[in-house]
């Protein structure tokens, strides 16, 4: 008891990171990730959305993975229902994510419409690497603020240089999002449990891309998660049955 209610007060009040610090962890993923809206408003732009629409994906979505889903099933034919509800599927894990800091963060009521907004993968690393309450806050604040104003300034410019360009497809920047999706995609891939959802989720998507309507095979490669889990769930019990 004693150790947890040490832990509880270090986590809330304690010593840990300078301010300056956690502000400079916040600047550096915000600033890191953020250029990568350029390569969102090409893709966009390219995918035959507008320049409008392109920046109110960002301005109002601020999801990358998902945003980068939707206008990719639209480039490549997809209905926009198909597109919206892979994005959506890829979008609920934020959900968890502000389950999460909401403990953290402890926010009063009149902000937290605000602060959901910015919660994504990166603020929620930032937030969650943090030892105190305080620099948790504070690394939210600096990677969400830097990362939005960034990712909607750097989509503005892609969408206006597409439009420049011309045909995106000539240049290959066509293969931008996806690029850029995988290298978000790779850091978080931590443990074997993960690496064998994603190599199956690859599996099934570009195994049913040629039969299936574009768009649908990224809904089927979500059920790679729960076959992977159910899997290794028989394992972790058959491992336990031969060590009785």
């Amino acid at each position: 008891m004693a150790e947890q209610r040490t832990l509880t007060d270090l986590r809330t009040d304690g010593g840990g990171k300078s301010d300056g610090a956690v502000v400079r962890d916040g600047l550096g993923v915000g600033v890191a990730v953020g250029l990568s809206g350029f390569a969102f408003g090409v893709t966009s732009a390219g995918s035959g959305l507008t320049l409008a629409q392109t920046c109110a994906l960002s301005l109002l979505v601020f999801t990358g993975a998902s945003q980068f889903a939707l206008v990719g099933a639209l480039a490549a034919g997809g209905s926009p229902l198909t597109a919206a509800a892979g994005a959506f599927f890829l979008g609920v894990r934020n959900a968890f994510y502000g389950l999460r800091l909401s403990h953290l963060l402890r926010l009063t009521r009149a902000m937290r419409p605000f602060a959901a907004q910015w919660v994504i993968d990166e603020t929620a690393a930032v937030a969650l690497a943090q030892p105190t309450r305080r620099s948790a806050r504070i690394g939210f604040l600096v990677t969400g603020l830097s990362l939005y104003v960034l990712w909607n300034l750097t989509t503005l410019l892609g969408g206006l240089g597409a439009e420049a360009i011309g045909d995106t497809d000539a240049w290959g920047l066509d293969a931008a999002g996806p690029a850029v999706f995988l290298a978000l995609l790779a850091p978080m891939l931590t443990s074997a449990t993960e690496r064998a959802v994603a190599g199956l989720a690859v599996v099934l998507g570009l195994g049913l891309l040629p039969v299936l309507p574009a768009g649908v095979p990224v809904l089927v490669a979500a059920l790679a998660a729960p076959a992977v889990l159910w899997a290794d769930g028989r394992r972790r019990g058959d491992v336990r049955e031969g060590e009785r």
